[in-house]
């Protein structure tokens, strides 16, 4: 997510994530800062793993992007405005970071540039766009469903889980953190 500037829209998109089964949110925060609406994602930040990226002075879109490509993926961004593939042509025979950008402008020059496929989401009517939380359920919803109907092995090992597991409950506890420490302490004592 790429410069995202109404708290509410960042908060439907987490939600979204959440609801799909999508884990990793990468937020990028070159001119806005990304900021939660609880009463609207109704604490499904709590269960996914946010990178952020707002390091002053750099392009944290360039960051960002390096990391993910470090990782595997192909880079989608989603733009109505080039020549592209649409979201149901998107192979989900690899691993795919969708990159959505802000409210008014879109993905910025520099992710358009640097994405690997450009994306659009089929539309019939006359407005240009979706709102950009509708853009991410749709995209989400499409290749969510195509996934779990190809792959047998897409979902996280049990180890994978067990991680998670443990650091949802890390941040569910007061102080969490500081309970496992002593925890620890004291059997090895």
């Amino acid at each position: 997510l790429e410069d995202i500037y109404q708290p509410h829209n960042a908060s439907a998109v987490l939600r979204s994530c959440d609801s799909f089964g999508v884990q990793d949110v990468h937020i990028i925060e070159n001119k806005n800062i990304f900021t939660i609406t609880q009463g609207v994602s109704v604490g499904s930040d709590r269960w996914l793993t946010l990178y952020r990226y707002n390091q002053e002075g750099i392009n944290n879109t360039q960051e960002c992007l390096k990391k993910l490509r470090s990782e595997g993926y192909i880079i989608a961004a989603t733009t109505p405005h080039t020549k592209q593939i649409t979201v149901e042509q998107l192979s989900v025979n690899t691993k795919v970071a969708l990159m959505f950008g802000s409210e008014i402008n879109g993905l910025s020059e520099y992710a358009q540039n640097n994405a690997d496929v450009s994306v659009k989401i089929p539309m019939q009517g006359f407005s240009e766009s979706f709102n950009i939380s509708v853009s991410v359920a749709l995209c989400l919803y499409d290749m969510t469903n195509r996934l779990r109907r190809k792959h047998n092995n897409w979902e996280l090992t049990e180890t994978e889980k067990l991680d998670l597991e443990l650091n949802w409950l890390r941040k569910s506890i007061k102080a969490g953190e500081l309970i496992e420490k002593k925890f620890f302490r004291d059997i090895c004592n």
